[in-house]
């Protein structure tokens, strides 16, 4: 008798599952592509940003900046002036760098502050008094002269105001329009208005008038009208 026995294998044990393949490789060449694309555009951005910076530095001009304080008045010195890198700017029109031996010497028109850009408007051309001329200053409160209308320059009427319980007189060089006295001036300079709106402003007057002008000056008792610029 045969005793030995075949045995066919077991084709219902369960089958070990396939590994799936490893996706590590592609994520990180993914971040690799990612982190190139990155720096590219960084490097891109950088270029854009020079290539700006360089186009802006060709339109910048050297002009006249103002290195300290310059009160109106004042004869404006070497001293007083720096020269700047400005970019041109169609709206406004400092003094050229080339031109600072001309403006020494000039008077401010009005009051210069340090770090500021200098303006044919703030100069007045002339170092002191005329021949024929006298400088006086008048403080001028709110309203008793036009604000932001006066430059150097101008021919102003400068009003004496009588006193209370006074009339005006006609005298000397004055006009009298309607016993209103009136005395024609030149403004040299002037400051910008305080906290309260007053103002000083440096006029030249003719000798025979200076000294009244200057006592109605110290009265408070002027007031100033522009007269039209020739042009206008």
């Amino acid at each position: 008798m045969d005793t030995t026995s075949s045995f066919a294998p077991n084709v219902t044990a369960p089958r070990q599952p396939d590994l799936a393949p490893s996706t590590g490789t592609k994520a990180r060449s993914k971040r690799k592509w990612s982190l190139a694309v990155v720096l590219v555009l960084v490097a891109l951005l950088g270029s854009l940003a020079g290539t700006v910076l360089v186009a802006r530095a060709g339109d910048r001009v050297s002009v006249l900046g103002i290195a300290r304080d310059v009160q109106a008045g004042q004869k404006i010195t070497d001293q007083d002036l720096t020269v700047v890198s400005f970019a041109e700017d169609p709206g406004l029109s400092p003094v050229s760098a080339a031109q600072r031996s001309s403006v020494v010497g000039q008077i401010a028109a009005v009051d210069l502050r340090r770090g500021g850009l200098l303006t044919r408007s703030q100069l007045t051309v002339g170092g002191g008094l005329g021949d024929d001329e006298q400088i006086v200053g008048i403080e001028v409160k709110r309203g008793y002269a036009p604000r932001d209308e006066l430059r150097p320059g101008d021919k102003v009427a400068a009003v004496l105001l009588p006193g209370q319980g006074t009339s005006s007189a006609t005298s000397g060089s004055k006009t009298s329009t309607q016993g209103t006295d009136l005395i024609s001036v030149t403004v040299k300079s002037l400051s910008s208005p305080d906290a309260s709106g007053s103002m000083v402003v440096n006029v030249a007057v003719a000798p025979a008038d200076g000294p009244r002008l200057a006592t109605m000056a110290a009265a408070k008792q002027v007031a100033l009208i522009r007269q039209p610029r020739e042009g206008n």
